[in-house]
């Protein structure tokens, strides 16, 4: 294709204050790998990452293979990653020494999700002056937020409280922050699938939003006339890809307008707002699948996902569990706590795998999108019984472009800190800082 009529990288859809931006086209000229892009001229697939997080920590003799390298077999709980084992790393030995009391008693929950992508003690108030430490994905937003529409997108599925004591003399902020700014500034999550598509793809003021909804319109409705112009200037790879991305995007706001029928889902930890799906599952799926729309278009290469906040009671009642998920987390060792312990996190793992193949199921550049991702599976709590902060259960799947050896379970010494595979990820998105939190250095062996 001739150079000058090739289409930016930067090619919105526009129309009545909506904003749309493409997934890679061949019109936009050929494209190298992010660690492989010395070539002027051609260009890079970014490389991103994503934190999902998970609460009350799993039963590790359920979770860790037992063999390591590339020839160990998948536990029963990440059987449902079988797919994509060959783009996913098992991590085991690693430590959030800040998660523990450290002098500070109790309040384990807290501290975990606190700690978990900070490496900072949270100094122990339920008053106003909560104290952490930059988050990884804070870190790498500061650096390159300004190369994206977003600079970073936090999501979660229980909303948080900010203020109050939620775990022994811990400010409720805590179990429920995962993005930290700063270390006095936890990023709120948002919940609403509905407002978080809107943040990804509108650009409307609140009234004309509203406007838009009365008159039940989809936003590709509204940029309608620029995608028939756009389509005139592209090939026939490209009109399918476009095709497959815009059904995408319908898909999700007709589940959104079908959720919104639904009654709002009561559980003992919260009330679920209103426009908030009341299937759980159907929850993860949404915020799942806006998470590829985000990265697919570039719209943002940071996100945090927190499943469930840190202490989550929530029962699982369409996998057979009643009981509440925390209250199940201190087993004692009874068999049948902890096979329903086993029960949720196959059921977690299951949503990650379903989120791993639609990553992967998307092409770009030479690869997927799963190849240019590094997507951080975890918890800052490891045996949910004990609480314990030491030999974590943490999964990286993606290839960072090139720049991960996956497919291998990987143990390290004890007391490796959590910290220093947040530098190496830091590292691969071409963020250099001397530490975060309580690293020591990089995490060796990743590639």
């Amino acid at each position: 294709m001739n150079k000058s009529k090739q289409l930016s990288r930067r090619t919105f859809l526009r129309g009545l204050g909506v904003s749309i931006a493409l997934p890679w086209l061949e019109a936009m000229g050929p494209v190298t790998a992010w660690a492989d892009a010395p070539t002027r001229g051609l260009q890079t697939v970014p490389n991103r990452m994503a934190f999902l997080y998970v609460p009350n920590g799993k039963n590790m003799e359920d979770w860790t293979p037992k063999q390591v390298g590339a020839a160990y077999e998948l536990t029963d709980i990440l059987k449902p990653l079988e797919n994509v084992k060959d783009k996913t790393l098992v991590l085991s030995g690693l430590t959030a020494d800040k998660a523990r009391a450290n002098g500070d008693g109790g309040g384990d929950h807290a501290r975990a999700m606190a700690a978990f992508l900070t490496g900072a003690q949270p100094r122990k108030t339920d008053g106003a002056d909560i104290h952490a430490g930059i988050s990884v994905d804070q870190a790498a937003a500061l650096h390159l937020g300004n190369q994206t529409r977003l600079p970073s997108l936090e999501l979660g599925i229980d909303p948080g409280r900010k203020a109050g004591n939620c775990d022994s003399g811990y400010s409720c902020v805590y179990s429920s922050s995962l993005s930290w700014r700063a270390a006095t500034q936890p990023l709120p999550k948002e919940v609403n699938p509905k407002l978080a598509f809107e943040r990804l793809f509108s650009a409307m003021p609140d009234a004309r939003r509203v406007q838009r909804d009365q008159q039940r319109k989809s936003i590709l409705d509204f940029v309608r006339q620029d995608s028939k112009e756009l389509i005139r200037q592209v090939s026939g790879n490209d009109i399918r890809k476009l095709d497959e991305y815009f059904s995408a995007i319908r898909d999700i706001e007709v589940r959104i307008d079908s959720a919104e029928k639904f009654p709002p889902l009561q559980s003992p930890d919260y009330v679920v707002p209103a426009e908030i799906p009341a299937d759980y599952q159907e929850h993860l799926r949404l915020m799942m699948d806006m998470i590829v729309l985000a990265f697919q278009t570039d719209v943002t290469r940071i996100v945090t996902f927190v499943l469930a906040n840190e202490g989550s009671n929530k029962p699982y009642p369409f996998i057979n569990v009643s009981e509440g998920h925390h209250d199940l987390s201190h087993h004692g060792g009874d068999e049948e706590k902890k096979a329903k312990i086993r029960q949720i996190d196959i059921f977690h793992i299951q949503r990650l795998a379903y989120f791993l193949e639609k990553l992967e199921a998307t092409p770009e550049g030479d690869g997927s999108l799963l190849d240019h991702s590094m997507i951080l599976y975890g918890s800052g709590n490891a045996d949910g019984n004990r609480h314990s902060h030491h030999d974590l259960p943490i999964l990286l799947a993606g290839n960072g472009c090139g720049t991960i050896k996956s497919g291998r379970h990987i143990r390290y010494p004890k007391e490796t800190p959590l910290n220093n595979l947040w530098m190496s990820m830091l590292n691969r998105m071409d963020v250099h800082l001397a530490e975060l939190g309580d690293s020591t250095g990089s995490l060796r062996g990743l590639s």
